[in-house]
């Protein structure tokens, strides 16, 4: 057993490789906090987040100036006791995204620690469930592409293996959608899956329209169809859709869920460890949704994510997003369609710490004891 007792905080801002848009909004950058911890015996741990576009330095602030001093002193082993006790620390903020986003940086940090301690790859110590899972695309299938580059890049993935491909839709005509995704199916076939995502932006008489449209080309899922805090909404376009309803990128709480799940609102959770404060609650979303026989294919963060969703029964898809690529010196491993998490003690990322001093941008922070 070791207290904490330093925690070195750095933002970065990580630029998109490629142009992302969806039906809401540009990626035009990546506020990234990275904290690593260390422990009375020397061990170390490191944890991140991160936000689109804005926010990083709102959560640089308020882990700098309110959650790690009360960190300082704990010890490392209590994680579920830490993140509650951080969490009632600044329960008027809670449940949101910055708060949620900060605890993430300190839990994963936490369990990084405990694993690199106890000698074992994170995907082992949160269960082990399996060694590996299909890995499908994202990264070519953004809004602002038209249809012959949504089919170039998914015969692409296809013929290097992967698994499936996602598309964003939300056209402002219906046909639009449907249209592009008939291009994409017609080049790939039935033997490939695809998904899409509406990003929130449609209102529950479209979404109930456009899902009937799209019901002849037989997707795994639809996305954040309606906006996420709107449960009755995402309830009755499940009683109602052909195509089961993908949500969780946008929920912030395990008691979010939970109601999801209670009011049968969803058919697969995409849980984001970032998001939901941690792997701790992450796995707590992760094994509800098992209770009610609901898959869990993580939004993002698929460096992370390859473990965790290893970890649990019900994990299905690994999404393909690059993400850490240029400050790090491992990605995600595929191989025949499949993400495979690290066997490294830890959470599985060796980080380049030269290429992220290269693109810090706020003042390295420490706080010792």
């Amino acid at each position: 057993m070791a207290r904490i007792v330093k925690a070195e905080l750095r933002l970065v801002d990580l630029k998109p490789l490629t142009e992302r848009t969806d039906a809401i909004q540009s990626f035009v950058s990546q506020e990234t906090p990275i904290l690593t911890l260390t422990d009375s015996d020397g061990a170390t741990g490191t944890g991140y987040s991160y936000t689109i576009g804005a926010g990083g330095s709102a959560i640089v602030a308020l882990l700098r100036d309110h959650l790690l001093p009360r960190l300082i002193g704990l010890e490392a082993e209590n994680i579920e006791g830490n993140w509650r006790d951080l969490l009632y620390s600044m329960h008027a903020l809670a449940v949101g995204p910055i708060s949620s986003l900060s605890l993430a940086v300190i839990d994963i940090a936490a369990w990084d620690l405990r694993c690199r301690r106890a000698s074992l790859p994170l995907h082992q110590a949160v269960g082990g469930a399996h060694d590996r899972l299909p890995v499908y695309t994202t990264e070519g299938g953004w809004l602002n592409l038209d249809a012959e580059q949504l089919v170039s890049d998914a015969v692409r993935m296809q013929r290097n293996g992967f698994k499936g491909a996602k598309i964003k839709i939300g056209k402002p005509r219906k046909s639009e959608d449907v249209e592009r995704l008939r291009a994409v199916r017609a080049a790939v076939g039935t033997g490939f899956e695809l998904m899409v995502d509406a990003n929130q932006s449609l209102r529950l008489d479209d979404a109930q329209r456009r899902a009937h449209l799209l019901a002849e080309l037989d997707l795994a899922w639809i996305e954040e169809p309606l906006p996420a805090d709107d449960i009755s909404a995402h309830s009755r376009l499940v009683a109602s859709s052909p195509i089961p309803i993908a949500v969780g990128e946008s929920l912030y709480s395990l008691s979010q869920f939970k109601d999801y799940m209670h009011a049968g609102a969803c058919s697969v959770v995409q849980v984001d460890v970032a998001r939901i404060g941690g792997i701790t609650p992450w796995l707590k979303v992760a094994h509800l949704a098992d209770a009610y026989n609901i898959p869990v294919s993580p939004h993002f963060l698929m460096e992370l994510h390859v473990s965790l969703a290893c970890g649990v029964p019900n994990g299905q898809w690994v999404e393909y997003i690059p993400q850490l690529e240029g400050i790090t010196r491992s990605g995600l491993t595929v191989r025949d369609g499949y993400a495979y998490p690290s066997e490294n003690p830890g959470i599985g990322i060796d980080w380049d710490w030269d290429a992220v001093a290269d693109q810090q941008v706020t003042q390295h922070c420490s706080i010792i004891t």
